[in-house]
């Protein structure tokens, strides 16, 4: 069982329109769609339609859109019901993948709200049995009057009621989130930044020159790794993604796919990478596996998660780049066949 908690969900409405995107003028979309959404929710989406069992944890109403749409896509959720709506946010793409994204700020969760819906993600790993979630991921931005070491207090409560049975925690934000979870001890198992994100996390370096150079890129992972986070699994627009941990550092690439909306492809690499993690695959595996989910999920319209039957991760190339950080060249690895080439971006900056 994964666990996921989106403190902030959302009904993401996606708007396709038949050409470029004009300010101030009106256009006719050719299609538009909905579907519940918010980082952590799009996880347990993308693990539900390929069979792993997942659950969503997330404030919000019994009657409200997003537990409906859950509902119907036949995800397993647990809900904390709060009077105010969930908010909706809107994505507008373009035929060529262009992607453009507004976010609504999302209901406010009051001091108690926010203990309630941390008291019932503990009972709900409880629940499951001594051992029996595997993965618990945080994801996504916070609603207002949420304090940015919110995570933090999540993952310290977890794992002072679990001790060592505890789940291993995925942590998938940015800005006063990520950076209060990661000042305020919330050590994870995994962190999944894109390359501004793993900029801002290590502080170190910037995002443009972490996705030109990925050895670059693997430095500022191993100052993480160095700072108690176990792995980090980070997206770098055109030149892959890297996942570097106390075993090592590889990057993979893979040709560049046809995208129609990078919305949740993120989103769908760390469901990627926790499906082949549960399965029992090595490091290189979970990182092909990643990145051959988010290339399918940028192929698809609007927030679209794929199925793992759908993914091709035979046409990831994989290239060891050594210890942590890239320091030893040596360090085994395990390549696919095939020339590196340029990955979709799975890096969007949208924040859900």
């Amino acid at each position: 069982m994964i666990l996921t908690l989106t403190a902030n969900p959302s009904l993401d409405r996606t708007v396709s329109l038949p050409g470029r995107l004009e300010r101030g003028a009106v256009q006719r979309a050719v299609a538009a769609g909905e579907e519940p959404g918010g980082k952590g929710v799009n996880v347990s989406r993308a693990l539900t339609v390929s069979g792993v069992r997942s659950m969503a944890v997330l404030p919000g109403a019994d009657s409200d859109p997003v537990m409906a749409g859950l509902r119907l896509a036949g995800v397993q959720y647990l809900n904390l019901p709060i009077e105010a709506p969930l908010r909706s946010n809107i994505t507008l793409t373009e035929p060529d993948g262009t992607t453009t994204k507004v976010n609504a700020p999302g209901p406010a969760l009051k001091p108690v709200e926010q203990e309630a819906l941390i008291t019932l993600l503990v009972g709900a790993c409880t629940a499951a049995g001594a051992g029996s979630v595997s993965w618990l991921v945080l994801a996504g931005s916070l609603p207002p009057e949420v304090p940015p070491d919110f995570y933090a207090s999540v993952a310290h409560a977890v794992r002072d009621r679990l001790g060592d049975q505890a789940p291993r925690i995925a942590i998938d934000s940015s800005g006063p989130p990520l950076m209060g979870a990661l000042l305020h001890g919330a050590a994870p198992d995994l962190l999944k930044p894109n390359a501004e994100e793993l900029s801002e996390a290590a502080g170190f370096s910037s995002e443009e020159a972490l996705e030109a150079d990925p050895l670059l890129a693997a430095r500022a992972a191993g100052m993480l790794i160095e700072r108690g986070v176990g792995a980090v699994l980070a997206t770098l627009g055109a030149k892959g993604a890297l996942l570097v941990s106390a075993r090592g550092s590889w990057l993979a690439t893979r040709p560049p796919v046809q995208a129609r909306s990078t919305v949740g492809a993120g989103d769908s690499a760390l469901a990627g990478y926790l499906l082949a993690e549960v399965a029992g695959g090595a490091p290189p595996d979970c990182l092909r596996q990643a990145v051959a989910h988010g290339a399918a999920a940028a192929s698809l319209p609007g927030t679209t998660v794929p199925a793992v039957a759908a993914t091709d991760p035979g046409a990831v190339t994989i290239t060891p780049l050594g210890g942590p950080g890239g320091t030893d060249s040596t360090t085994p690895g395990t390549a696919a066949a095939g020339s590196a080439a340029p990955a979709p971006s799975l890096s969007s900056k949208e924040e859900s």
